[in-house]
């Protein structure tokens, strides 16, 4: 008997070799079809190495990479494991994408940003000035500049959600989910008691609760 795949790097790579057409490592990446977990899990439901735990969290690791965010833009298409397009990304999926890839980009800035600030006091105590403090300078400057410059959005009217009814609540349903301010369309992979896993249009793959759910 093999041994689990338990890491995402491991499945990703088995991903890579059984649907070449659909998955890849280095390069751009495709987006992929809505549902495809379901797609997946019956395509490997005789893997014994591959749990859908372990499956579902490859599959979110993999749809929230920059290389992939960076794909999904209004014209391309999204593809099934043969790699055919099935669907074309519009301007909501779209800036959807964009809206995430900014939100992680930010996110790691945020801890590099950290990263130097601990150096820096770790130099003030050595009497040692830090690296490329100049360079930092600029860059600082080149983005309060930036910012002045930004445009105050207008605020979102709000959205009238009707809470689901829990019958409705199975695998493959189309459903509307509250995450951040504003609802997103998604689809239910998997209902677990009151955790309920939805594919979002942009592929990303996310856990909620009944309560977060709408039709």
């Amino acid at each position: 008997m093999e041994n689990k795949r338990n890491t995402s790097k491991e499945i990703i790579a088995l991903l890579v070799e059984k649907f070449p057409a659909c998955f890849s490592i280095e390069g751009p990446a495709k987006p992929l079809k809505v549902g495809i977990f379901q797609d997946l899990a019956e395509q490997l439901a005789e893997d014994e190495t591959v749990s859908k735990t372990r499956l579902r969290q490859a599959l979110r690791h993999y749809t929230s990479s920059w290389r992939y965010l960076k794909s999904v833009k209004v014209g391309s298409h999204r593809v099934d494991l043969l790699g055919e397009q099935v669907a074309e990304i519009d301007q909501e999926q779209a800036d959807y994408a964009a809206k995430t890839l900014k939100e992680s980009q930010e996110k790691f800035g945020n801890k590099n940003t950290k990263a130097k600030s601990e150096g820096q006091k770790n130099s003030a105590k050595t009497g040692q000035a830090p690296k490329n403090k100049g360079v930092a300078d600029k860059k600082q400057k080149f983005k309060n500049v930036k910012s002045t410059k930004r445009v105050a959005k207008k605020p979102q009217e709000p959205v009238n959600l009707t809470p689901i009814d829990s019958s409705t609540v199975k695998e493959g349903a189309k459903v509307k989910v509250k995450f951040g301010n504003a609802p997103m369309d998604a689809v239910i992979t998997e209902v677990d008691g009151n955790d309920v896993h939805v594919q979002l249009q942009s592929g990303m793959v996310i856990k909620t609760q009944v309560e977060n759910i709408f039709s």
